[in-house]
């Protein structure tokens, strides 16, 4: 087993603005006290389970959040008996940016998604190289391991394809985005085929709004509408700096109108599968 001392390691480390701080300190604060009982210093453990000596101190002080396989691997060694390992799960949820977490858990509780996007590919459609692309074009720039984090948590919001029963899915493309070479045309064309995959799901209809359009009813910037299972419904909208999640009712229902516009004003879904596919010909 190959030792990891964390320099080429894609960790990630917790925000302190972010409420994962707390929980990724407990789940440190627990390793290091299973440890110590076991009489072990900092650099046996890594050597037992494959890490640096220094990684194992970043994790112990909540400073960098560890890998699934960090925690099977410190509970075998340490003999916790499922203890560390069982902390997975809160670690996976705090792995994640808050305002990405907020939205995954409704995304993961919505019976319905619908989403206008006008500017890129909606982040639940993208594939993981053109979602790279995306976040190397942000200015000021991100540092690798935050590229890392933010592309893991978009495609961690992909599961909504595979829940059990499915929930309905419909998505309206601006022409311009499904044109544009982000990351360059193999990407492109990846993200393209991705569409054409996705789109053949019985739960998921995608459209595209062309760009010779007279009537746009989403000239007000992209959107996305949750349906809930308990009836409720929010919006979600991202521009710039601000990723905001609307609840006021009078405003959800400005956006579900829109959206409903927006669709009706779009190509159909077959007639948008043989437009996309045109464009994955011509790429």
């Amino acid at each position: 087993m190959g030792v990891n001392d964390g320099t080429d390691e894609r960790e990630w480390g917790a925000e302190p603005e972010d409420d994962s701080g707390a929980v990724i300190a407990v789940v440190g604060r627990q390793i290091r006290l299973w440890r110590e009982a076991a009489g072990l210093r900092a650099a046996e453990l890594g050597e037992a389970i494959g890490y640096g000596e220094n990684l194992v101190y970043k994790v112990e002080a909540g400073t960098r959040i560890p890998k699934p396989e960090f925690l099977d691997r410190a509970d075998e060694a340490l003999g916790a008996g499922g203890r560390i390992a069982a902390m997975k799960q809160d670690v996976a949820e705090a792995r994640y940016p808050k305002k990405v977490r907020d939205l995954a858990k409704l995304e993961a509780e919505a019976v319905e998604i619908g989403s206008y996007a006008g500017v890129v590919i909606d982040g639940l459609l993208q594939t993981e190289a053109y979602a790279r692309a995306l976040y190397g074009e942000r200015r000021p720039a991100y540092t690798e391991e935050q590229v890392d984090r933010l592309v893991a948590a978009r495609m961690a919001r992909q599961s909504v394809f595979e829940r059990r029963p499915a929930p309905l899915l419909t998505f309206v493309q601006e022409e311009a985005t499904l044109r544009r070479p982000t990351g360059g045309k193999n990407v492109l064309r990846e993200q393209l085929e991705r569409l054409l995959e996705l789109s053949v799901l019985r739960h998921v209809e995608i459209q595209v709004m062309p760009t010779e359009a007279e009537e746009h009813a989403g000239l007000g910037g992209s959107h996305e509408v949750l349906k809930l299972s308990d009836g409720s419904a929010v919006g979600h909208n991202e521009v710039q700096l601000i990723s905001r999640l609307i609840s006021d009712p009078r405003e959800v229902q400005i956006l579900e109108m829109r959206y409903g516009m927006i669709r009706a004003q779009a190509l159909t879904p077959r007639l948008s599968r043989t437009f996309i596919e045109k464009l994955l010909g011509e790429t």
